[in-house]
């Protein structure tokens, strides 16, 4: 099995892209929903279907109470949730309070795992190992380009940079999303911004 992909032109002319092809992500529009994860669970490990779609339905209730108490939800092997919102600018500080708040979603951070690739000899001559970050559920995806007119690119293939990586939305580079910052983001982790939704 495979992620499947085709291949889409840049016809945005005032784009440095313009011309290039780039491969893009398509999707089956049917949902895998709780049942089916569910049932594949119970043939990978040795607990009753009905209990783990019993975790499962309980989840999302479990995650909604620790971002309410504004914590983050760590899933071993999937990655770190937590709330994220966006904010009207005011004038003045004492008019900054809870009601300018607007938007609001869940961000996502992926888990990752070093790779080691090879090794290379530093400026001391010492022997060092390269390595790439990978993100965990996603390291051995494998790609194939389909023809299947049903599946359908997700996004805008207009807005790509040369790169391939997007600028605020998915795009026909299949790239990271690169959104601007907002004042939900997290001061501690600039990288993490209000609309910095997931980094791929």
């Amino acid at each position: 099995m495979s992620q499947k992909f085709t291949k889409l032109q840049n016809n945005n002319k005032k784009s440095t892209a313009y011309g290039k092809w780039f491969a893009t992500a398509v999707y089956d529009q049917r949902f895998v929903e709780t049942e089916e994860l569910a049932n594949y669970i119970q043939q990978q490990a040795s607990v009753k279907k009905s209990d783990i779609k019993a975790v499962l339905d309980e989840l999302g209730g479990a995650m909604k109470h620790y971002f309410e108490l504004g914590q983050k939800v760590k899933l071993d092997g999937i990655g770190i949730f937590k709330v994220g919102f966006s904010s009207i600018g005011t004038s003045d500080k004492l008019g900054c309070t809870a009601a300018t708040i607007t938007t609001r979603r869940v961000l996502f951070q992926p888990e990752t795992v070093r790779i080691v690739v090879g090794q290379s000899v530093n400026k001391e001559g010492k022997i060092v190992q390269k390595y790439v970050v990978a993100k965990t559920l996603i390291k051995d995806v494998l790609f194939e380009e389909t023809y299947d007119p049903s599946l359908k690119p997700e996004g805008n293939a207009d807005s790509s940079d040369d790169s391939g990586s997007s600028t605020g939305s998915e795009t026909a580079g299949g790239g990271s999303s690169t959104g601007s910052e907002t004042a939900g983001g997290d001061p501690q982790n600039p990288g993490e911004g209000g609309d910095g939704l997931d980094q791929d």
